[in-house]
């Protein structure tokens, strides 16, 4: 299905039924990595996969912003009258999550998993290895790593729905980074899973479903 909002059109499949329950991909991505996950949560929600902008069969843009992304997000809920929405969140989903649930009261419970406030809050070497690939391929999904986000901790304490905050032990992201976000956020609650690295319990895993069903019991 194709949704026209904020100048751009996203690609969504829906399935299931109940509560509704928004699923946003990681960098590069676009909602497939969640097909096994989905499985499992249509039988308890209804599911919106999306595919963010410049992502999947979403339109393509010139500039990659994560306000921008979030703003899709809004306009999204408000296009199809979706409430008390269930926003799940990976990697850049779970940053679209942070800001979006600032825009909106659609959003009723945020789960996220290995989201960062500013480039700096992943480890050395992914953003070494980020550079040296926008400097060969000059993509702008890598660019909007290394530019972005920039949110500040003070800033999430706007955020007054329950959240969920999720990274694996070897997690990509800092856990000081993970930790700080919890800690910003009233009502939130850390989840840090051993042996887990960025995706490793959420592409084409049925962890993830286990927990969101979990932490929206």
């Amino acid at each position: 299905m194709i949704q026209k909002v904020n100048q751009v059109s996203l690609y969504y499949e829906k399935s299931g039924s109940g509560r509704p329950l928004l699923m946003v991909h990681g960098n590069g991505e676009d909602h497939f990595i969640f097909r096994e996950a989905i499985e499992i949560l249509k039988q308890h929600f209804t599911v919106y996969a999306l595919d963010s902008r410049d992502h999947g069969r979403s339109s393509r843009v010139t500039e990659l912003h994560y306000e921008d992304m979030a703003e899709d997000v809004v306009q999204f809920l408000e296009a199809l009258d979706l409430r008390d929405v269930v926003f799940y969140g990976f990697s850049d989903g779970g940053i679209i999550g942070l800001l979006a649930a600032r825009k909106t009261d659609r959003i009723g419970r945020l789960i996220i998993s290995g989201a960062n406030l500013t480039p700096d809050g992943v480890m050395w070497y992914l953003k070494l290895l980020i550079c040296g690939l926008y400097l060969v391929k000059k993509d702008q999904k890598l660019r909007l790593m290394l530019t972005e986000p920039n949110i500040r901790p003070e800033d999430l304490a706007e955020i007054t729905i329950p959240v969920t905050v999720i990274a694996g032990k070897r997690d990509v992201i800092r856990e000081k980074e993970t930790r700080s976000i919890a800690e910003a956020i009233p009502n939130a609650r850390l989840i840090l899973l051993p042996g887990e690295g960025h995706g490793s319990y959420i592409i084409h895993k049925t962890k993830i479903a286990d927990i969101i069903l979990r932490e929206t019991e």
